[in-house]
């Protein structure tokens, strides 16, 4: 449904773009820039069918966790398990990366760890979650989250 709603709003500016050649004002300025925006239009529209296309014949589209760029967790990750007290996010300055302070509770007692990136929404305060990360270079990187 989604999918044939895409295609045919990718349609319509092509339309839009003959309508203008018909007229023969396709040669002017106004013509030029209007059948480029068109195009544009059209063209997003048209990656944006691609792609949920593209992730309705993934076998994979069911997975669950959050994954850091598609890598798999190796198997000398670090792993934690608690309730999420608090994520704070600390933007770095140019050239060096940004970090997140997580801070989870485990039988009362808490862990804090500092996790590369903006962690803000992939670890919701107040949830139970196991934490696997790895070390790359002097950063802690998350690979995988997975709630309980």
């Amino acid at each position: 449904m989604v999918l044939l709603l895409l295609l045919a709003l990718a349609g319509i500016p092509l339309l839009g773009i003959v309508w203008i050649a018909v007229f023969g004002s396709l040669t002017t300025v106004d013509g030029l820039f209007m059948s480029l925006i068109l195009l544009a239009m059209s063209g997003i529209l048209g990656m944006t069918a691609l792609f949920e296309l593209r992730q309705r014949m993934s076998p994979s589209s069911g997975a669950k966790g959050v994954s850091s760029g598609g890598r798999v967790a190796s198997a000398g990750g670090a792993v934690r398990s608690g309730r999420v007290q608090d994520v704070t996010f600390f933007e770095s300055n140019v050239g060096q990366p940004n970090k997140s302070v997580v801070t989870l509770s485990r039988d009362g007692s808490p862990e804090t760890l500092v996790l590369e990136g903006d962690l803000r929404n992939a670890l919701p305060v107040g949830r139970s979650v196991q934490i696997r990360w790895r070390k790359e270079g002097a950063s802690n990187v998350l690979v995988d989250v997975s709630y309980s």
